[in-house]
């Protein structure tokens, strides 16, 4: 069985978000498939097979993390798009058969590939007492990102802040069913590069920090939009790997923009 690791959200290797992808003739049971993720032990591993011509989607598309598997997943999904288009098992668009319904990768120049994921509804919510306890800052506001996400978005004063957080990362887990996104416009100083900054922590999934997350774009994108008064988008996710999320908010649609690279390509032998 050959797996891969590609480093999606990136140009370079080792940067980035690490996925595995593995392309199948059809999905195992879910205990073999978590058993794989758990050895991959990356944010997530992808596993994809081909469909019947004629349907409303090309590929088969399932996500896990090292302990559970996963509604919806940026990073893995551009990570298996890359796979597909560079060796030339699918050309043009690929519509993928998801717990969050088809979702569309496209390739574009140089590359490129964008992924038309559902826009995350947000709602405002009472910042939850100890949350600012358990992130290490006092946050501004608070919103739900709605189930497919899972996840408390906050804002922080300034980027500052966000990249000094030194999180509990178990006291973080009562907050929210996956995880805490948080947040702060860029800085001065980075405004040329990117819009927003971010950061993300997942440990009821068994991630304590995510590197570079696709889908908290999906709620990042129409909220950095509203405040900032445009559609489109650079979000900088900050991590010790970091990546770029390019992103266009389309109403009810969130286009998510970014590259990958391979990194390993072997064969997985149990």
């Amino acid at each position: 069985m050959r797996i891969r690791i590609v480093d999606a959200f990136t140009d370079r290797p080792f940067a980035g978000n690490p996925a595995g992808v593995l392309l199948l003739d059809a999905f195992p049971d879910d205990d073999r498939l978590q058993k794989i993720a758990m050895e991959v032990n990356h944010a997530e591993t992808a596993f994809a097979h081909r469909l019947p011509e004629g349907g409303e989607a090309d590929w088969a598309l399932r996500w896990f993390t090292p302990v559970a598997e996963v509604a919806m997943c940026g990073h893995a999904t551009l990570a298996t798009a890359h796979v597909l288009h560079g060796t030339g098992a699918h050309e043009g668009p690929v519509r993928f058969a998801t717990r969050s319904g088809v979702l569309v990768a496209t390739p574009g120049e140089d590359g490129w590939i964008t992924l038309d994921f559902p826009t995350a509804p947000l709602t405002p919510v009472d910042v939850p007492d100890g949350i600012a306890e358990a992130l290490g800052a006092e946050p501004l506001n608070a919103f739900d990102t709605g189930p497919n996400v899972g996840d408390l978005l906050v804002e922080l004063p300034d980027e500052k802040t966000v990249l000094g957080l030194t999180p509990d990362h178990r006291a973080l887990g009562r907050h929210s069913s996956r995880g805490i996104i948080a947040t702060a416009r860029a800085s001065q100083e980075a405004a040329d590069d990117y819009d927003f900054v971010s950061r993300c922590f997942f440990p009821n999934v068994g991630i304590d920090e995510d590197p570079v997350t696709g889908s908290a774009h999906t709620a990042l994108a129409p909220y950095w939009s509203e405040r900032l008064g445009r559609t489109e988008l650079t979000g900088l996710q900050a991590s010790p790997r970091s990546g770029l999320v390019r992103t266009r908010l389309n109403g009810d649609r969130t286009l998510l923009t970014g590259r990958a690279v391979t990194t390993i390509d072997g064969e997985l032998l149990a």
